[in-house]
C-alpha cells in the first residue's frame, strides 16, 4: 500500500445547487477542477460541507459516482453519506457507498451512539459496522459536529489503528495535546490523522500529523498545500502563513457554507449560493461578503510573499 495515500490536503467538498436546490452538476465539475488545480492531495466527498444530511441516499450515491468519474484517479477520493439512525440503514448506506468507486468510506462518529450514550456503545457499533463493509475499501471516521459532536475515545482510536482497516480520521478535537496522544496511538499503523483545525495545524504537522481536512480549503486550498509541502524547508514563511490561515479561519462563523458558496460564485465556479441546510437569501445584505473579500485580498498578499 502507498503509505502516503492519505496524507496532504483533503478539502471537504461543497455541493452546488441550482435555484430549485437541485444538484448543479456543471458547477460541481468546475469545483473539482479548481481543487485539483490547487494541488490538493485528495478529496472528501459527501461530508457535512456537502450538506450530506440533506441529500437522499440516491442523490448521495449519484453525487459521489460523478466525483469519482470526473477525478478519474488523479487523486484519491473518500466519501461518507453515513447519516441514518438505524443500524440496518447505516449498514446499507456504507455498503452502498463502498460500491461507488471511492478509495475509502468514512463513518460519522455521532452515528455510532446517541448523545449521552457511553464510548463503549460507540465502539461496539463501530466494530459491528466495520464487519459489514467490504474489505476492498479503506475506512475512516469523521468527528462531525452535526447533529452533535462525539470525539473518539483513546480506546476507539487504538482499536482503529490495530484493526488494519482504518486509514483516515478527520480530527475535530482542536486540542494539540489530544492530537499528539492520538498520533502516538496510531504510530506504526495504516491510520493517518487529518486535522480540521487551522489554529493547531502547523503545530500538529510539527508533531507528526500527516494531513489537513478542513472547510477553509474551500477558500484557499493552494495555501494549505504550500504549508503542508514546505513547512519543514521554509519555517519562517510557514509561520507567517500559519498566522494568516489561523486568523482567516475565523470567518468559518460567517454563515458557512453560504459564505464559501458566495466565494465560489465570485470566482466563477458556482451559479448560485443556494443551500439546503439553511436559507441563504439574506446573506448578501450582511457585512459577511465584504469580510470574505478582505480575507481574500490579504491572501493575495501572502501569495506574493510566498512567491506563488
Amino acid at each position: 500500500m502507498n503509505q502516503q495515500k492519505y496524507t496532504g490536503v483533503w478539502p471537504v467538498m461543497l455541493t452546488p445547487f441550482d435555484e430549485r436546490k437541485e444538484i448543479d452538476w456543471q458547477s460541481l465539475e468546475k469545483l473539482i477542477e479548481w481543487y485539483l488545480a490547487a494541488g490538493v492531495h485528495g478529496l472528501f466527498a459527501d461530508c457535512q460541507s456537502s450538506e450530506m444530511f440533506f441529500l437522499s441516499d440516491e442523490e448521495a450515491r449519484k453525487l459521489v459516482r460523478f466525483i469519482v468519474e470526473k477525478v478519474d484517479g488523479r487523486v484519491p477520493v473518500v466519501a461518507s453519506g453515513h447519516t441514518a439512525n438505524a443500524f440496518s440503514h447505516q449498514s446499507e448506506q456504507l455498503i452502498s457507498m463502498s460500491e461507488t468507486g471511492v478509495d475509502g468510506v468514512i463513518m460519522i462518529s455521532n452515528r455510532l451512539a446517541l448523545a449521552g450514550e457511553n464510548n463503549d456503545k460507540a465502539l461496539e457499533t463501530l466494530q459491528r459496522l466495520t464487519a459489514q463493509v467490504p474489505v476492498s475499501v479503506d475506512l475512516g471516521i469523521y468527528e462531525c459536529p452535526y447533529p452533535y459532536k462525539r470525539l473518539l475515545s483513546e480506546e476507539t482510536v487504538a482499536w482503529c489503528a490495530q484493526s488494519g482497516r482504518y486509514t483516515f480520521i478527520k480530527d475535530t478535537c482542536c486540542d494539540l495535546t489530544m492530537i499528539k496522544r492520538r498520533l502516538e496511538l496510531a504510530k506504526g499503523s495504516r491510520l493517518h490523522l487529518a486535522n480540521a483545525n487551522s489554529q493547531t495545524l502547523l503545530a500538529s504537522f510539527q508533531a507528526g500529523c500527516q494531513a489537513f481536512s478542513g472547510i477553509m480549503a474551500n477558500f484557499h486550498p493552494d495555501l494549505y498545500v504550500w504549508l503542508y509541502e514546505n513547512w519543514q524547508a521554509e519555517p519562517e514563511k510557514a509561520q507567517k502563513l500559519s498566522d494568516y490561515l489561523s486568523t482567516a479561519a475565523l470567518v468559518e462563523s460567517l454563515d458557512y457554507p453560504v459564505c464559501a458558496k458566495n466565494f465560489q460564485q465570485s470566482i466563477g465556479n458556482f451559479h448560485t449560493i443556494a443551500c439546503r441546510v439553511r436559507d441563504s437569501s439574506g446573506y448578501l445584505q450582511t457585512f459577511y461578503p465584504e469580510a470574505i473579500n478582505s480575507m481574500v485580498r490579504l491572501g493575495q498578499d501572502i501569495r506574493r510573499y510566498l512567491e506563488l
